[in-house]
């Protein structure tokens, strides 16, 4: 039987990347990742040369099975993502379910981690946090989501990508409050940024530029939800049709 290794490799700065995950990726038989194209830069950089097979969330169902197999003929695999820590925001949980499942020794490599990078240096309460991966890219589920949160009392994290940054920082601000936040741009890399402060205080200051980690304080207080329209039909079970008759009937 062989091991599935889960490496993490670095968010930004190659220099990050641990002496142990090296090692793995030396010794491996087959090195699972994202985007073929990213990995390679990675593993040409420290001179290592071994077989790539990609793995994505669009094929992640279909290539656990067939990694699955390699493992059951006694080869070493090892999982990464583009950057950070597989699983977490990335491909990876279920080909680690399915080993988990039928017996197979699966080994953690650990290493980067933007969320745990970005609150680490947030200032912000740190013993209780809740990870909530990349919001909804819609705007009415982006705002249910964070309406699910309001009340969450410990510090929330988020992913973002730079083309929703501007939506998202109104939306919290909305429907979460004017809170303490830390948004964190590009981290380890060249242009890494981190601001702190109001929401209403850092939003005209954020670039869209870069990957972004946003570290929020959590309720400190019952928030109501904002009221809107479909909530309300909702709640009365009626129609738009049967709440204006209601309303404008004689």
């Amino acid at each position: 039987m062989g091991t599935l290794y889960v490496v993490a490799t670095p968010i930004g700065n190659l220099g990050d990347i641990s002496k142990r995950a090296l090692e793995v990726l030396n010794e491996v038989d087959l090195i699972a990742c994202e985007d073929t194209r990213q990995t390679i830069k990675l593993l040409n950089h420290f001179g290592i040369q071994k077989p790539l097979t990609s793995y994505h969330e669009f094929n992640e169902e279909k290539k656990a099975g067939e990694l699955l197999s390699r493992l059951s003929n006694d080869r070493s695999v090892a999982i990464v993502s583009d950057a950070g820590t597989p699983a977490i925001s990335d491909p990876g949980y279920r080909v680690v379910r399915l080993c988990r499942e039928r017996g197979v020794p699966v080994i953690a490599i650990p290493g980067p981690n933007a969320a745990i990078t970005a609150l680490s240096v947030s200032g912000l309460p740190s013993d209780e946090f809740m990870f909530a991966g990349f919001p909804p890219a819609k705007k009415n589920a982006r705002r249910e989501k964070l309406m699910s949160l309001a009340n969450v009392r410990c510090t929330l994290i988020f992913y973002e990508a730079p083309h929703r940054i501007d939506d998202m920082l109104e939306d919290m601000q909305d429907v979460l409050g004017d809170r303490e936040v830390s948004i964190a741009r590009e981290i380890t890399k060249v242009h890494e940024e981190h601001l702190f402060g109001k929401l209403s205080q850092l939003r005209p200051q954020v670039k869209a530029l870069g990957e972004f980690v946003i570290v929020v304080s959590g309720a400190t207080e019952t928030r109501q939800a904002p009221l809107t329209r479909e909530a309300v039909l909702k709640t009365l079970g009626m129609s738009r049709n049967q709440l204006y008759d209601l309303f404008f009937k004689k």
